[in-house]
């Protein structure tokens, strides 16, 4: 019994020890040795590694700028509650960039998602968006905020 015990307490363990320094070599700008740390991690679920590997496509750092693969990597992170994904997704969203048009229903609905996360900025964003909506989409985005708020934080 104690070794299943050290083992979910050990694993978890390494893994955060694996996104930090990751985030470290980041910060070095050692950006290809980073997405070697990090692809088994988001490979294996977890959303912090899931998240900076969408800033890296997002951004173009250690491998060719692609709007499409963030998104997908930011999507993955945010269905498990990532809030800083969360915003990025309600971005690409908003701003339509790697799809064939904005989509401001879905924009408002991931940064509202995002503020309910705890993302600070959330807020900021959505109140921008907002202005840009009418009634009916603010209706809208409330009906799929409901559904994903449900499934994706069913305790608050």
């Amino acid at each position: 019994m104690f070794k299943y015990i050290y083992i979910f307490i050990l694993i978890p363990t390494l893994i955060f020890g694996e996104i930090e320094h990751a985030r470290d070599l980041m910060e070095e700008g050692k950006f290809e040795e980073a997405m070697k740390e990090l692809l088994p991690a988001a490979r294996s679920g977890n959303a912090d590694a899931e998240e900076l590997i969408g800033i890296m496509y997002a951004m173009g750092l250690g491998v060719q700028k692609d709007d499409f693969r963030a998104f997908d990597w930011y999507l993955r992170s945010s269905m498990k509650g990532h809030p800083g994904a969360q915003s990025g997704v309600g971005w690409y969203y908003e701003t339509g960039r790697g799809m064939p048009a904005p989509d401001l229903i879905r924009a408002y609905t991931w940064y509202v998602l995002s503020a309910i996360g705890g993302d600070p900025d959330a807020a900021i964003s959505q109140e921008e968006v907002i202005k840009k909506m009418t009634p009916e989409e603010i209706k809208q985005a409330h009906v799929l905020i409901d559904d994903y708020k449900s499934w994706i934080y069913p305790f608050r």
